[in-house]
């Protein structure tokens, strides 16, 4: 079997002191479905690109195939032509009989090469690029977060796909897709990078158990080096105290007392100076070993969460609403109940009409929005038709799914938000922020970075409805588990529209399909 072979690897960015990778070294076989697993900022997408040769580094990648990578960049100027044409020009002579093989195979129809490539949605746009990363012989596929803004059909569609294909390293925060497609894990933990056979869960399992055991090997050798440091201190003073009746002696007080007694004594103290060497041996080596313990533990700081309740129990309410832009309906005798402590999660294809019923909530009368609605909501407004009504003086705090705005400074974005710095950056901080990344503009975030800061925003907020939109796109694995945590802990209003089924399953009372 052919392997990727990577050995001794160290790189970090041009004007960084931290190495994102370190000596590493490991190998994976290039008929694998490997799932590549890390927090937001660990390395995954720069492991891709040091792959595919985009940065110099020290050690060695050895590999059998040629690397190819998704999402294609699809320049400005190629947007409005035709997709057959888009393909051609960012993988010349892939084969037509090929491409539609692998349509097929997506459950989709080959007639949408022949439309503007901008015409396409997220989903169709996905299946395009796949079906050509697949049709193309001699690759290694290097498949980064296929799914983001993709509605659960499409998402279904992905996975299926996936998973009847191997040769890949899928980049995913989706633990429900990953579960799916993937038979290895290369995991970027804290300290350490671990391959093993499996899909997300069994890894994941796999590590409560030895976080587990290495937490209670933990223990025993605390309680272990407290016992010695306490033996090793009684027997230095026992020692400190035979050492100072070897000289001095009155022979008036002490007749009985020789040289041959000094000896003794000399040859006590010797002895107990020994043992107290070997306490100390024992302590450190069990202090050596405590250090080597935890740390790869994922034991992230707990976020808080203050919801309002309001007197009413109904927040917002819906009856045979429809919701009409320029006459044209896009959702039509819609119905919900908001109830307070409820939970519900907005689902449906793309373009259903999801963020037309956020816009409505967000724009009614009665509502209170915690944070400024940019002009594309306030533009945007659908005309509703029916009966939409929301609580008079409800608190909303919104999070939008678009991070474009987010730019300049932290601190300046901080202080327009009314919120105290240093409580926002602790939020952030409890979401794996690095210090470091407080003082760069934030354009230069990762769009996980972003999404971070808009979730921190929320946080911090008292509302008595939260409204998020998307929140999870880009989010990594271990701070989605930390929101839902949260969530069932403070038990929050929310609405969400929210693509993640493992998130949905574990924190919706109530799924609404549109």
């Amino acid at each position: 079997m052919a392997q990727i072979n990577v050995s001794g690897l160290t790189f970090c960015y041009e004007g960084s002191y931290d190495n994102i990778f370190e000596n590493a070294s490991f190998s994976v076989d290039t008929n694998w479905k490997l799932g590549l697993i890390g927090r937001n900022g660990k390395g995954k997408t720069t492991f891709l690109n040091l792959l595919l040769g985009k940065y110099e580094y020290e050690g060695s990648i050895s590999a059998p195939s040629f690397f190819d990578y998704f999402p294609f960049e699809i320049r400005e100027k190629d947007m409005d032509r035709d997709t057959i044409d888009v393909i051609e020009t960012v993988c010349p002579g892939t084969e037509l009989w090929r491409i539609c093989t692998e349509l097929a195979g997506l459950e989709t129809d080959a007639g949408l090469l022949y439309r503007p490539y901008s015409s396409l949605s997220h989903g169709e746009r996905t299946k395009v690029m796949l079906a050509v990363l697949f049709s193309r012989e001699n690759y290694f596929l290097l498949i980064d977060e296929p799914t983001n803004h993709l509605d659960m059909p499409t998402r279904e569609a992905v996975r299926d796909y996936l998973n009847k294909k191997k040769g890949f390293i899928l980049v995913s925060h989706d633990r429900w897709l990953l579960d799916g497609c993937v038979d290895h894990v290369l995991v970027l933990e804290r300290n350490q990078i671990q391959v093993e056979k499996g899909n997300f869960t069994s890894w994941w399992e796999n590590k409560q158990k030895r976080d587990a055991f290495e937490f209670s090997e933990n223990e025993k050798l605390k309680g272990e080096v407290r016992k010695l440091e306490e033996a090793s201190k009684r027997t230095a003073a026992w020692a400190a105290r035979v050492e100072k009746t070897k000289i001095g002696f009155n022979p008036v007080k002490e007749p009985d007392r020789s040289k041959d007694t000094r000896a003794y004594i000399g040859e006590k103290s010797k002895r107990m100076q020994q043992r107290r060497k070997n306490l100390e041996r024992r302590q450190q080596s069990a202090i050596e070993q405590k250090s080597r313990l935890l740390k790869n533990l994922e034991q992230p700081g707990e976020l808080k969460l203050i919801p309002l309740s309001h007197y009413k129990e109904i927040y917002v309410k819906a009856e045979d609403a429809s919701f009409c832009y320029g006459g044209r309906e896009v959702l039509g005798r819609f119905n919900m109940e908001l109830r307070r402590g409820s939970r519900t999660i907005l689902q449906g294809r793309n373009g259903c009409g999801k963020t037309s019923v956020i816009k409505a909530i967000l724009t009614a009368e009665g509502a209170e929005i915690l944070n400024p609605l940019p002009n594309e909501i306030k533009e945007g407004i659908p005309e509703i038709r029916g009966r939409l009504e929301v609580a008079r003086g409800l608190k909303i705090s919104w999070i939008s799914q678009d991070t474009s705005f987010l730019k300049g400074s932290l601190d300046d974005y901080i202080e327009k938000s009314g919120v105290g710095a240093s409580m926002f950056k602790a939020v952030l901080r409890q979401l794996d922020f690095e210090r470091v990344q407080f003082e760069k503009p934030m354009e230069k975030f990762s769009e996980g970075q972003k999404k971070k800061v808009l979730i921190a925003g929320s946080l911090l907020q008292q509302a008595h409805l939260y409204i998020w939109d998307e929140p999870l796109n880009y989010i990594d694995i271990f701070s989605r588990m930390q929101i839902e945590e949260l969530i069932m802990k403070y038990n929050p209003t929310m609405l969400i529209v929210e693509h993640d089924r493992f998130f949905g399953e574990r924190c919706a009372h109530q799924k609404i399909l549109l």
